[in-house]
């Protein structure tokens, strides 16, 4: 690579981080404005509105992550196309979030989604594990985000890891204290489009290279990458049709349904319906988005299946193919490389940027607001305080982010994270919408045993098992020589050693007459060593089924009529079929309140009964939860319009 080359491309590369990190940031004014000065309020929700065209790019943005930029296509490529098959349990989650959780707790307004499980159960604690849990979950998670462009551009360009992640976490604290979620959106429209048409890109120039459509398709089956519904039973395979189904589903419905990163773009939109056409939508925007980087790693692998980059020494891990091919086969197109890697760049800016925000709102909502130092600041000074909190977070997710490789790479660390954390927090949202019975300490203690047997599950897998998974065989017979590996050059034969040959059959004697015994595996060493060997795609169907069994059996154990909720906190469907089961009848808050006292004639109440009246109504009004400014729900009825003022869009 010639220095005039690599400026050109380092100049292209610099100019489109600028120009994607500050038109986002040109409307600021305006989007403090459109929400009625309260700069807020334009922070957490995007000025109070954003078009559906660009939330529905940004949620899919926000779906795929920049994992699916640059890990898919490598997946594919080393270990064929068995994650594909996860896009069946994204794209049925969806509908699945639409009918479970928007009804319920959209129209509640609040600033933190978890605010909700404070109202449902009438416990701060179980609202702040869920929200520690979301808080934990996206730290990891960022942590691969900022990982992933360090691998191209240190394989195009050499940079250190740290170098790559240092310059994206400042260019992310600079962009997250001058915007909010409505410049991280504009940045998420921005960086879809360019993925999008550098991934055409991609896929015509490797087309043409391989021959054609026809070659691509028969060369990836003959090579055994395209092989769909393979159904092993099997718990400890890495990921067959039923686990990237099942597990993902599980996955994708924590996600979607109960992290604060999705929520705070559903209460941006100005009504119910839109929430629900935009989730709609976004079923065939993120299957052609998804699918794309699968396509692009079926040409790859066409145009390396002589020539393995990595069995030849060129790059030195699989995640690096992807920058590999855009510097072999792109080098007549100057400004390529460039591009490509600022998309990459700014996806993880942009990615990086509206979570932080999440995480940032969900720590002032849930924890530092209710410190007795915090007690009657202004808006001003909590949005000051908020974008402190998030320049703390970016910091600490560059430190985790060079840990990354350590679990294995883009995918899997991404999935295994994913998978570990959202069993809890799914499962706590399944206790509090669509089971009536289940109280504070069931939720509790049901999240409490989830986090423990995935974690447990986790650390035994990355101690215990070997997590090195098999990649599908591919050639270097095409290979230049002087590309070649030394790591794949045959050993040198050895001279015999005459005497050492002589004795062999004595030692040979000696070792049969003295066998070495391995010591017996015990029972439990044996059942705990299976438990590790799941696989990290079963996590949150595990934590899931752990956290709703053990919370609705421990809730019917310390049932209490203090355990009483507002009915309309349910599902509507589950809230009218609750008072339709036989047994014992469920009383709500929401039952006593409507309750009005018998009323005597006007002329026989006295000054006394009027004031028992007042008092007895008084005691049944359910008490008011302390959310911190944030805004209750003011109505519940299914058509009724948002409390919150007309939103603009973008």
């Amino acid at each position: 690579m010639n220095s005039g080359w690599l400026a050109w491309e380092c100049i292209v590369f610099a100019v489109f981080i600028c120009a994607s990190s500050c038109l986002p940031l040109w409307k600021r004014r305006k989007d403090t404005k459109e929400a009625g000065g309260n700069a807020k309020q334009a922070y957490i929700f995007a000025g109070g509105g954003v078009s559906l065209l660009a939330m529905i790019l940004s949620v899919a943005r926000g779906t795929l992550g920049v994992r699916s930029f640059l890990g898919f296509p490598s997946e594919l490529v080393y270990r064929g196309s068995a994650m594909w098959e996860t896009l069946y349990g994204i794209v049925l989650a969806f509908p699945l979030v639409c009918f479970l959780f928007v009804p319920v707790y959209y129209r509640l307004h609040t600033n933190s989604v978890y605010e909700y499980l404070q109202m449902r159960f009438n416990s701060i604690w179980v609202r702040r594990l869920a929200a520690a849990t979301f808080v934990v979950r996206q730290i990891l998670n960022l942590s691969v985000t900022v990982y992933t462009p360090t691998v191209a551009l240190h394989a195009v360009l050499a940079l250190p890891h740290w170098g790559s992640a240092a310059m994206l976490t400042a260019v992310a604290i600079v962009f997250n204290l001058l915007g909010g979620l409505a410049a991280a959106i504009r940045a998420d429209v921005i960086q879809t489009t360019t993925m999008i048409l550098v991934s055409a890109a991609f896929i015509i120039q490797g087309t043409v290279r391989a021959g054609g459509p026809q070659n691509v398709v028969q060369g990836n089956i003959a090579g055994g990458r395209l092989q769909f519904f393979k159904f092993t039973g099997d718990p400890t395979v890495r990921v067959d049709t039923l686990s990237a189904f099942i597990g993902q589903l599980f996955m994708s419905l924590s996600i979607y349904g109960c992290q604060q990163t999705f929520v705070q773009r559903y209460c941006s939109l100005s009504n119910e319906s839109k929430v629900r056409r935009m989730l709609l939508a976004n079923v065939p925007a993120v299957s052609v988005l998804f699918s794309l980087s699968w396509i692009v790693g079926m040409v790859l692998y066409s145009v390396y299946q002589y020539c393995d980059p990595f069995a030849s020494g060129s790059i030195a891990a699989p995640d690096e193919v992807l920058p590999y091919y855009v510097e072999d086969q792109f080098s007549f197109l100057p400004g390529m490389l460039g591009l490509f890697l600022g998309s990459l760049f700014n996806g993880a800016l942009s990615f990086l940027v509206s979570n932080v925000n999440s995480l940032a709102t969900v720590t002032w909502e849930d924890f530092v607001s209710a410190a007795p130092a915090f007690k009657g600041t202004t808006d001003k000074q909590q949005l000051t305080v908020i974008k402190i909190i998030g320049v703390v977070y970016a910091i600490l997710i560059m430190c985790l982010s060079l840990c990354v490789g350590i679990v294995g790479g883009v995918v899997e660390g991404s999935l295994l994270v994913t998978s570990a954390t959202s069993g809890a927090l799914l499962g706590v949202f399944i206790l509090a919408t669509i089971c009536p019975m289940a109280n504070g300490k069931g939720a509790t203690i049901g999240m409490l045993a989830s986090h423990f047997i995935t974690t447990w599950m986790a650390a035994g897998r990355l101690m215990y098992v070997d997590k090195s998974v098999a990649m599908l065989p591919l050639s270097v017979e095409n290979c230049p020589n002087s590309t070649k590996s030394l790591y794949n050059v045959k050993p040198l034969p050895i001279g015999v050693n005459e005497t050492l040959l002589q004795l062999a059959p004595l030692f040979q004697a000696m070792n049969h007459s003295h066998p070495v015994k391995k010591p017996a595996e015990s029972v439990i060493t044996s059942g705990l060593h299976t438990m590790y060997s799941i696989s990290y795609m079963w996590y949150a169907v595990i934590g899931t089924i752990t956290c709703v069994t053990l919370g609705v059996i421990i809730s019917l154990i310390t049932a209490k009529d203090t355990d009483m909720y507002d009915e309309r906190l349910l599902h509507p469907l589950i809230a009218k079929l609750s008072r339709k089961w036989p047994g014992r009848k469920r009383q709500y808050t929401s039952d006593k309140a409507e309750k009005v006292p018998e009323q005597k004639d006007t002329s026989e109440q006295t000054e006394e009964t009027v004031v028992e009246s007042v008092q007895e109504i008084n005691e049944v009004k359910p008490t008011p939860v302390n959310v911190n400014n944030s805004r209750l729900f003011d109505a519940y009825e299914t058509r009724t319009p948002s409390p919150l003022p007309e939103r603009t869009k973008l």
